[in-house]
């Protein structure tokens, strides 16, 4: 008996999506989601003109019966779930079963399949989610789906398609994403006949990492890891000297699911607060394994957006796990001279296996396919023609590249000595400074030269002594001698009422003056000279939302105080300022960075600098 079912109409309508097939990339998800739920080690997707004309995804999974072939592009089709009651424990990627049924409808389809207890493989026609020819053929387990002119019989919505360069990108960050956060299953990516990508099936994720992404972000990546209960959060984090201008290199995966979810990505955001510069994004690969009875994923079609039962201890869980790795692993910045060594390792990537010693794609007899797409004949439907007798197994592994090798390279890197910082402020002496700006120190022992920024040194120190005063909520207030009257609308005036005390603590002397103004009497003296009125409207803004002290909410603010009374670059400053200077640093919670993220000292070794002189080689 197959696998597959129709579900019943309760179940429809609980989970139906109404699937709608965007562009090529869409299909390629479906697909090789499919594959992976079909337990497949290796996955090779092939596309030409952007998938828009031809799409391939090939595995060696599980394979479909031919009972279950007949009812797999019906729409609400699916061996995934039996009731509505199986909603509540999702673990596989797709559930709905309208994938299939959509791009029949939209696309020529073929199938060639074959289940590991099957003598002969099946190669199939569909056409409007109909079977329409099935014919025995010989292929290796697993299964094979060809998708060919999308949109051919909806010439309106093919319009909408974009250039093929911009179509292959979508369908190229598809398969990255999945290909980082399935690390047990090989992929190859094929663009018009060339190979893009290529990943190994017997991958660590640092290996995995480090082969898709390259050794510039595995070198600086921090490897977290917690588990209670039935949860379980592990993965990599970047470091201070890792960041990106957008969020495109943060990669979250709930039950191995790649998804998209706002509040878990502020959260992290939020703990590079003043580590990193402000508009540039940490870059993390995460997975989150939890009871999937806790977690919703039936909310958006695409299926990249969820909902937490226990939402706030989730946050909490990942910003303490993150917090408490992240702190103890920021580096200082290191300059090097020369990145022409490494710029040429990061362009020659090592492959983890070479080209298989038998093309797949060649060696799979189908049946000539013109009958049934005679207006679109081409090469392509005749380019079968042996049995195939070979499995995937074929791949051959280099002997001197190997994943354990890369992880070897990428360990090797992680373990390269860095002082902490609060050591290195310890250990060294100024001896000058130059452009009166920056501070030259030097650590004899370790053959090290530091250069500190004074004004963003400065800013640090600053900035952590606002920063303590508004966690305390020791503010002082200073009583103006001339009172702000503010109008407000009702609904700001409602508001106010109701956070009176808070505005209390942060140091406001407010009073009602009529029924529909106010009038500031004082203001807190943390801000020296503030625009009253803008002040008092920024937090108004922000009380919507839940803040438990006034720091959370005026960082910027901390900010800009700070900077403006900071020691400016230019000024010039004692021999007995620059120690305390360094000193102060060194008590400092995060002196690593300046409110903003830039870094308050670099280093420079005295081996690179012999480098460059060629001194040494």
């Amino acid at each position: 008996m197959g696998k597959i079912k129709l579900l019943d109409n309760l179940t429809i309508q609980k989970i139906a999506a109404g699937e709608v097939i965007e562009r090529p990339a869409s299909i390629v998800k479906e697909l090789i989601e499919n594959s992976l739920d079909a337990n497949s080690s290796n996955i090779v997707v092939e596309i030409n003109n952007g998938g828009k004309s031809y799409i391939r995804v090939t595995d060696d999974g599980d394979g479909i019966t031919d009972d279950d072939l007949d009812l797999a592009f019906e729409r609400h089709s699916t061996s995934k779930l039996s009731t509505i009651d199986d909603i509540y424990n999702i673990i596989s990627l797709g559930f709905r079963g309208e994938a299939l049924a959509s791009i029949s409808n939209v696309s020529k389809v073929q199938v060639m399949t074959k289940t590991k207890d099957s003598l002969g493989g099946i190669h199939a026609v569909i056409e409007e989610g109909k079977v329409v020819s099935k014919d025995t053929v010989g292929c290796p387990k697993g299964t094979t789906m060809i998708v060919k002119d999308l949109f051919y019989n909806l010439p309106v919505r093919k319009k909408f398609l974009k250039s093929d360069l911009v179509e292959f990108n979508h369908v190229s960050d598809i398969v990255y994403k999945l290909a980082l956060g399935n690390y047990n299953t090989s992929f190859k990516l094929i663009k018009d006949n060339k190979v893009i990508l290529k990943t190994s099936n017997n991958n660590s994720l640092i290996t995995n990492i480090y082969t898709i992404l390259g050794k510039d972000i595995a070198k600086n990546l921090i490897s977290i890891s917690f588990e209670k209960d039935d949860f379980k959060l592990n993965g990599y984090i970047s470091n201070n000297n890792l960041y990106r201008s957008n969020r495109s290199h943060q990669y979250l995966y709930i039950n191995n699911r790649y998804i998209n979810n706002n509040i878990i990505t502020d959260a992290i955001e939020r703990q590079y607060k003043s580590i990193i510069p402000i508009n540039r994004f940490p870059v993390f690969t995460l997975f989150i394994e939890m009871n999937p009875g806790n977690l919703d994923v039936n909310i958006h079609p695409t299926k990249q957006e969820v909902k937490f039962v226990n939402q706030e201890e989730v946050i909490n869980i990942i910003s303490s796990t993150i917090r408490d790795s992240l702190n103890p692993s920021l580096v200082i910045p290191r300059v090097t001279f020369d990145n022409t060594k490494d710029v040429k390792k990061q362009e020659e990537l090592p492959l983890l296996f070479e080209e298989p010693s038998i093309d797949i794609y060649k060696d799979v007899v189908v049946k000539d396919m013109t009958t049934h797409y005679k207006d679109n004949e081409n090469e392509d439907d005749v380019k079968y023609k042996n049995p195939i007798t070979a499995d995937y197994t074929n791949h051959i592994t280099k002997k001197d590249i190997t994943s354990e090798s890369i992880e070897e390279q990428v360990i090797e890197i992680d373990e390269i000595r860095r002082d902490p910082i609060n050591e290195v402020l310890l250990n060294i002496s100024p001896i000058g400074v130059v452009f009166s700006t920056y501070i030259l120190a030097e650590d004899r022992e370790q053959d090290k030269l530091y250069i500190v920024d004074q004004h963003a040194a400065h800013e640090r120190i600053m900035y952590e002594k606002f920063k303590e005063e508004f966690e305390k909520e020791t503010i002082v207030t200073q009583q103006l001698l001339v009172p702000e009257v503010i109008e407000l609308t009702n609904i700001e005036m409602s508001n106010l009422l109701e956070n009176i005390t808070l505005y209390n603590k942060l140091g406001f002397d407010i009073e009602e003056f009529g029924s529909s103004s106010i009038i500031i009497r004082g203001v807190p003296l943390v801000f020296g000279k503030p625009n009253i009125k803008n002040l008092f409207f920024d937090i108004l803004d922000n009380l919507k939302q839940d803040i438990k002290s006034n720091y959370e909410m005026k960082i910027e603010k901390i900010m800009k105080i700070a900077c403006t009374k900071a020691v400016k670059g230019g000024d010039s400053l004692s021999n007995i300022e620059i120690e305390s200077l360094i000193n102060q640093l060194n008590k400092c919670e995060n002196p690593h960075s300046c409110p903003h993220g830039r870094p308050t000292m670099i280093e420079i070794t005295k081996k690179d600098m012999e480098k460059k002189f060629l001194r040494i080689n």
